[in-house]
């Protein structure tokens, strides 16, 4: 049996699609789960070599179900990330005209992007999520709703009719995904990298978030996703989800991180992994004094001090 990929399913949903650009799909079983909670248990319990999930959007930002997992539970590790642009089509059951449409449904993190459009051409209709895009299809192909946002491809799988297609309310809309595992060590860096922290405040005090961003900033290290998630503990209390340019294995970057950890609470480390559709030839020149060579060097200057060799 090969080695199975756990996905955010059913068939059709836009993370199979992206799933399906990773050229090791080829090998490997691709298993449809029905929330992001089941696909990433699935890997925490060995019934998946990983799992494919949605973690961002660019109208919304981050996804919270895929982050609130990441953040609590046994952990796991991103080993990859695919950007997929993202355009909607309605679909319905074959004869069903616009003006027919009083229910619609799609994965709550197609609703931001579908809002304007719905408010336009169905202010009357009322919005269902589904666990899925997919899924949303699969409940109009049973007759529980009149219409899903979803896929234009899903159409044929689930034999429903495309009514409208290229539905988006902000252009070049992307989503972000990642391949998600259990921890191993991390791929070799290749100069186009991110790094993915969660973080835990030991207290809360004025200038908190300020003093861990300071660990990122000081070492000329620029973030890619900052969002804060409840905690549980009661209002107030969060973690901060962040995402950095660079590999744990930069010494600017493992220097920010052993910074945080002496501050912070705890940290959950998510792994670093090659940036999707970023060479190294595109990321810009590093701030003076955050190369690795700079880095070692003022590392030789301090023993050279403690030797009485300045």
């Amino acid at each position: 049996m090969p080695a199975s990929y756990a996905y955010l399913g059913p068939e059709g949903t836009f993370t199979e699609v992206a799933l399906r650009t990773l050229p090791e799909t080829a090998t490997r079983e691709l298993v449809p789960y029905v929330s992001v909670q089941s696909a990433l248990d699935a890997v925490r319990t060995g019934e998946a070599e990983a799992a494919f999930v949605p973690i961002e959007n660019s109208v919304e930002g981050g996804i919270t179900t895929t982050l609130d997992e990441l953040v609590a539970g046994q952990p796991l590790m991103i080993y990859r990330e695919v950007l997929l642009s993202i355009t909607f089509a309605l679909l319905a059951r074959p004869g069903t005209r616009l003006a027919d449409i009083k229910t619609v449904t799609a994965h709550p993190a197609a609703q931001p992007q579908v809002r304007n459009w719905l408010k336009a051409h169905l202010p009357e209709a009322a919005w269902e999520s589904a666990a899925s895009n997919a899924d949303g299809a699969r409940l109009v192909q049973e007759g529980r709703y009149d219409a899903a946002f979803a896929g234009e491809f899903a159409a044929a799988r689930y034999g429903l009719e495309v009514l409208e297609a290229d539905i988006h309310d902000a252009a070049n809309a992307q989503t972000r995904f990642v391949l998600v595992g259990r921890p191993a060590r991390p791929a070799a860096p290749t100069g186009a990298d991110k790094t993915s922290v969660v973080l835990w405040q030991r207290d809360d005090h004025p200038g908190g978030l300020r003093d861990l961003l300071g660990e990122f900033a000081t070492r000329g290290i620029n973030l890619m996703l900052l969002q804060s998630r409840p905690t549980g503990a009661g209002i107030g209390n969060y973690c901060f989800c962040i995402d950095a340019e660079g590999h744990i294995s930069d010494r600017r970057v493992a220097d920010a991180l052993m910074g945080l950890k002496r501050s912070c609470l705890q940290v959950r480390y998510l792994g670093s992994y090659p940036r999707a559709e970023v060479e190294p030839a595109d990321v810009g020149a590093l701030r003076p004094g955050t190369s690795d060579e700079e880095f070692a060097a003022a590392a030789d200057w301090v023993a050279r001090c403690q030797d009485g060799r300045f």
